[in-house]
């Protein structure tokens, strides 16, 4: 059986022209099984939009490699584009046309036609829910639909990897929920391989691994719940008037140093609940508010840059 990895990324790295001033991506590698679930998450800026650019061969790496079935996108570009479904953050539906109408036009573009066109859409409509739409022009629908028809157009060639820019922006939380039933209902029954970007953690939550991106730099990759396991316990966050002595105070007697970030302590511990009366006993004077939690994906994001997810 084939254990390659379906993408496979090697020292990637994008600096945009000279007046743009800046290395969009930085040297990251990493890979992504067949079946699994991929996201590559990170702020604004980050360098996820530019990583999925050059994974879908609409933009050339400056350096390094990345390999999608083991074609490489500099040079096999057409025997990449297909073998994926692609849905970008922009919507690429034409409005005036019938959800129907947008599959069949998208179809040609992948030599699709006659009876195997009419089957296919057939199908695809059929896996996303939206047979009894098929007449309906797309600009009737609501968001959340024609995010399925993007979708739909994206699965139609029957892809083995679909690379998603983004997708539930700008959704409601139960489209949201609706749109990854989708997704996952889709990988268990065809063995489809998803890759994602996101700026939000708890759809990266959804992910068998995430790749934390910052500043063009992969922070840190492994599974939401590996990564949260790696913290040292709990996260405790002191807010106080002056942090940077709490700070110095605590790491001389309790040997613990605390990070400042936005103007808060934060503090890793186990047992937290436990620690916490001791530091009230200490230093509760100090204290204007403390408050405990168990560690997410952000706090992994805060340990590895040092600044929070949303500081920039």
């Amino acid at each position: 059986m084939d254990t390659s990895p379906i993408i496979e990324v090697k020292d990637l790295s994008h600096s945009y022209p000279q007046g743009f001033g800046r290395s969009a991506l930085k040297k990251i590698s990493f890979s992504v099984s067949k079946g699994e679930v991929f996201g590559l998450l990170g702020p604004n800026g980050g360098g996820k939009t530019t990583a999925f650019k050059i994974l879908s061969t609409l933009l050339l790496p400056s350096q390094g490699s990345a390999c999608l079935f083991g074609f490489d996108v500099r040079k096999d570009s057409n025997l990449v584009r297909s073998r994926i479904g692609v849905v970008f953050q922009s919507q690429s539906l034409d409005l005036k046309l019938t959800v129907e109408e947008n599959l069949r036009h998208h179809g040609h573009l992948y030599g699709l036609i006659g009876s195997n066109l009419k089957t296919q859409i057939k199908i695809t409509l059929k896996q996303l829910g939206l047979i009894g739409r098929k007449k309906d022009r797309i600009e009737t629908l609501s968001g959340g639909l024609k995010r399925r028809v993007e979708l739909a157009k994206a699965l139609l060639h029957n892809p083995s990897l679909l690379l998603l820019d983004e997708p539930t922006a700008g959704l409601d939380p139960g489209v949201r929920r609706d749109l990854w039933e989708y997704l996952n209902s889709l990988r268990l029954k065809n063995g489809l391989t998803i890759l994602l970007t996101t700026h939000l953690l708890d759809e990266a939550e959804r992910c068998n691994r995430v790749g934390f991106l910052d500043e063009g730099r992969l922070v840190a990759l492994d599974s939401p719940e590996k990564l949260k396991k790696k913290l040292g316990g709990e996260i405790i966050v002191v807010k106080t008037k002056d942090p940077k002595y709490l700070q110095k105070e605590i790491e001389d007697k309790f040997k613990i140093h605390g990070m400042i970030i936005d103007g808060t302590l934060r503090l890793e511990r186990q047992r937290a609940h436990e620690f916490i009366a001791q530091l009230m006993d200490a230093f509760g004077g100090q204290v204007q508010t403390i408050t405990l939690a168990h560690p997410t994906l952000e706090d992994v994001f805060i340990r590895e840059t040092g600044h929070n997810f949303w500081s920039k």
